[in-house]
């Protein structure tokens, strides 16, 4: 039997307490067209948001695979989500140059130098690079949403006011988790 982590079952009773009481309180308020949006918004909200976190655990999993615990460091210099984070390694730490030693000559070669690092992106690196940002959760996320947009447009009950209070409900549960859920 599989156990469930305490953390993710505190965050699923939130969402589901915030999602019983956004359907009372619609349907004491307005009427089952705001809690149909609604629940649209939120759904589609909380399989993008859930689609996200799956993706970013991916690659941190990754990430960590490529360090070696023993020495420390990095197998790998630079990997894929390094390079779209920082294409151009900027942050990377480098070695001070001492002013004096800075001549013409020597600036010239910095710069000829970080030139030659500098690549230009093509459509081989950003498919290469593309399963870091785009996943089969994701897509699916967004496919819901637009579906639910369009289903509830073309039957003409789509209340924009109402599908935004169903997406902003998964923000703001994770907002009011943070100050809950320590």
């Amino acid at each position: 039997m599989m156990k469930i982590n305490p953390l993710v079952l505190r965050y699923a009773k939130l969402f589901i307490f915030l999602n019983i009481v956004l359907v009372i309180v619609l349907f004491i308020l307005k009427d089952k067209y705001w809690v149909l949006n609604a629940q649209l918004g939120f759904i589609s909200s909380l399989i993008i948001t859930l689609a996200t976190f799956l993706s970013y655990k991916r690659n941190v999993e990754k990430r960590l695979e490529n360090i070696d615990v023993t020495a420390g460091e990095l197998k790998e210099d630079r990997d894929k989500i390094d390079q779209i984070d920082d294409p151009f390694d900027l942050y990377s730490e480098y070695e001070e140059i001492k002013e004096e030693d800075l001549t013409p000559e020597k600036i010239k070669e910095i710069i000829q130098e970080e030139k030659s690092k500098v690549k230009t992106a093509s459509v081989k690196n950003a498919l290469k690079s593309s399963g870091s940002f785009v996943s089969i959760y994701r897509i699916v996320g967004y496919g819901t949403l637009l579906l639910s947009f369009f289903a509830l447009n073309n039957n003409q009950i789509f209340l924009p006011i109402a599908f935004l209070v169903g997406i902003g409900l998964v923000p703001l549960g994770v907002l009011v988790s943070k100050a809950i859920l320590k």
